[in-house]
Order: C-alpha cells, then sequence, then structure tokens
C-alpha cells in the first residue's frame, strides 16, 4: 500500500482533533481535505452546534453511502492513560489515542481505501457519498438525522449505506450488523398519600403501589427473541423514595426502566402496556418515556451477501450476521435504504489507553476497497 493510500497518517490526524462531543476542533475540515483531493464535492452542514460533513462524487446510480462519525467521548482522567489521549502515538505497531478504535480509525480507513478503489476505478459505476457527523456520541440530535432529511430533500438519497462502526469480535470482518433493537426509557413517579407507618389504614403507600406495577411489567418477558433478534428485555434501572424517617409512609416513589426491544414490538405498544399497568395499580401517577429508536432490520439479501463476499474474499472469514449492542446511526439511516454496520475490533473503544494495531488499520482499510467493488459492481 502506498503512504497515500495509508490510513495512518490521517487516522493521527483525525485523533489530534480535540472532538469532544460536541466539538469539532477541525476534525471534519480534516476529512474535508482528504476527500477534495480525491474529487468528492463536500457540503458542510451545521444544525445549532453541531457540525456534519456531506461529501459525494459522481450522481449515478447505485449511490453507496459511507456513515460515521469524528466526535468521541471524554477521555477521562489524562493521567491514567499511558500517553497523551490525543496525542495520537504509535508504539510497538499500535496508534493510541481517544477515537482510534471508534471510530476516527475507521474513517480514516475507508478514506485510504477510497484512494485505492479511485485510483484502480476512476470510472466506476454508480457514485459515493459519506455522511460524517460530529453528533454520534451525544444526543444525535443534530447530526445524522438532520443531514438525511437535507440529503432527502436535495436529491441524495442512497440505494445502501455502511455505517463504519467497529462491528468485528475476534477478526476482521467475522461481524456485520443488520440491525438493533429499539431502546426507550420511562421515568415513573407514583403520587401516594404521606402518614404515620402505624396507621396505614390513613395513608396510601406509593412504593407498594410502585411495586405492583414493576412486579406486572418484569413478571414474564417481553418475548423469547425472533428469526434474527435476541428476546426484548425491560430492566428496572433505578428506584428513587426521598425519605429519611422509618416510620413516614412517603408520598411519592420514583423508577427508571429502559427497554431494549426487538421487531416484535415498537415503541407505541411498549408505552401502553407501562401505562396499563400504571393504570391498574397507580392511577396517580407522572410518567415521561423517550425513545432513542425503534429497531430495525436489514434483512438478508443482495446488499447484505455483498458485504459477505467482500469479508470471505479480503479477509478469509464468514461474517456472521448480527443485531446485538446498543443504539447507533444506523438506526435513522434504515428508514432511506438498506443499511448494515461493518468495521474493525471494537476491543478498546471508550477504555483508557484505546487503540488499534496499524496493520488492523490497513487490512480494514483493504476490506473497504472490497467492498465497494462488491456494492458497485454492476
Amino acid at each position: 500500500m502506498t503512504e497515500a493510500a495509508d490510513p495512518l497518517p490521517l487516522a493521527q490526524a483525525l485523533i489530534r482533533c480535540r472532538s469532544v462531543t460536541p466539538a469539532d476542533d477541525g476534525a471534519l475540515d480534516t476529512v474535508q481535505r482528504a476527500l477534495e483531493r480525491l474529487g468528492f464535492a463536500c457540503k458542510r452542514l451545521r444544525f445549532d452546534e453541531v457540525d456534519n460533513l456531506f461529501a459525494r462524487r459522481g450522481a449515478a446510480s447505485p449511490h453507496f453511502l459511507y456513515c460515521g462519525h469524528t466526535d468521541v467521548v471524554p477521555p477521562g482522567d489524562p493521567s491514567r492513560w499511558t500517553d497523551n489521549p490525543f496525542a495520537a502515538t504509535v508504539r510497538d505497531g499500535v496508534l493510541y489515542g481517544r477515537g482510534a478504535c471508534d471510530m476516527k480509525g475507521g474513517i480514516a480507513a475507508f478514506v485510504a481505501g477510497l484512494s485505492d478503489f479511485l485510483a484502480e476505478n476512476p470510472d466506476h459505476p454508480g457514485s459515493i457519498s459519506l455522511l460524517i457527523t460530529g453528533d454520534e456520541e451525544g444526543p444525535s440530535v443534530n447530526g445524522t438525522k438532520r443531514v438525511l432529511e437535507w440529503m432527502e430533500a436535495n436529491g441524495h438519497v442512497p440505494d445502501m449505506c455502511v455505517v463504519g462502526e467497529p462491528t468485528s469480535r475476534e477478526a476482521l470482518g467475522d461481524t456485520i450488523k443488520i440491525g438493533r433493537r429499539g431502546s426507550m426509557n420511562a421515568w415513573i413517579t407514583v403520587q401516594g398519600k404521606q402518614g404515620h407507618s402505624a396507621y396505614p389504614h390513613k395513608a396510601d403507600n406509593p412504593i407498594h403501589r410502585l411495586i405492583r406495577v414493576l412486579d406486572e411489567l418484569t413478571a414474564e418477558p417481553l418475548d423469547h427473541g425472533s428469526e434474527h433478534f435476541e428476546p426484548s428485555t425491560l430492566q428496572v434501572t433505578g428506584m428513587r423514595v426521598d425519605n429519611a424517617a422509618t416510620n413516614v409512609i412517603p408520598e411519592e416513589a420514583s423508577c427508571f426502566l429502559n427497554i431494549r426491544f426487538n421487531d416484535r414490538h415498537d415503541s407505541k405498544a411498549l408505552a401502553a402496556r407501562i401505562r396499563d399497568a400504571l393504570g391498574r395499580h397507580a392511577p396517580r401517577h407522572d410518567l415521561r418515556i423517550e425513545v432513542s429508536g425503534e429497531s430495525f432490520l436489514t434483512a438478508p439479501g443482495p446488499f447484505v451477501e455483498a458485504l459477505r463476499r467482500a469479508v470471505r474474499e479480503e479477509a478469509g472469514v464468514e461474517a456472521k450476521l448480527d443485531t446485538g449492542g446498543g443504539t447507533s446511526d444506523a438506526r435513522f439511516i434504515a428508514r432511506c435504504c438498506p443499511v448494515a454496520e461493518l468495521g474493525g475490533l471494537g476491543r478498546t473503544l471508550h477504555q483508557v489507553d484505546e487503540n488499534v494495531p496499524v496493520e488492523e488499520l490497513r487490512a480494514l482499510s483493504r476490506l473497504y476497497v472490497r467492498v465497494l467493488h462488491e456494492c458497485l459492481r454492476g
């Protein structure tokens, strides 16, 4: 691989940008310069305080989109790191720094792969675009979702998309994510009537009511999984009763729920399930629900098989199709086109001394070259 197509210099340049959500610190400028050298037309899109980049080369179909993010989570206490988390140090063939694994290294690998692909195929079929956001690790309100709305309004709807999250587990390419469970949070506060614990008939204990609600919600599993998904889960993630006295029945009690749900459910039906239980056991209550995303699935078909073929031919492994883990920006893209996640190994994402072997970055770059060949061929 020539130095021009080596992902290491770009990965280092990106890591040296302190782009902790929502800061950019020059990260998108760095990507934009690299893409403009490859003939991409770039458009910067700023929504509130978040910077985003859309870049496209060509106008024909099929339209292949690569999606990634340059924002990173905070490094925590820098003194716990062996090196400065933004120094992009290479030691013993390993690149260290916040974002090396998630996912500045992946972006650098894709751009380097683009360079190789375009050098070999200057008149390639179709078109290639990149959506790079600075709002994936944050609220995810002014990033990919807003850029997709702009793309739809301006004639840039893709035919397929690869999100470059680090999906591999034991070997490069061994896992392709073709869907994700949905995620929703619920905050419940049950009101009762305060009173002396020796005279419970004169009070209304909200804790007892809340316990009955939670017993109903957790007594049976939501489901036992589906063809492509593991079982849905409802977890009580917190409880609070502001009461320091042992002989006082409190006035209210609260809890927090997180539900990860597969394609057997949607958030509307699950919210109704919670409301029904509250109506039966705790009619006086406050309920707030937030939905991070619905479940989605890209069913196995030509696009997914093209990715598996690319992995098989370049990495020599048979990729497992997976829908586990948390949410990602793929949840926004799923309504536009088939989407899958394929990237490097996620061994150290969000950890102290986050790192990626340099040769792994280079292998990922070669894999992305093969992905472009398979997805854009006629």
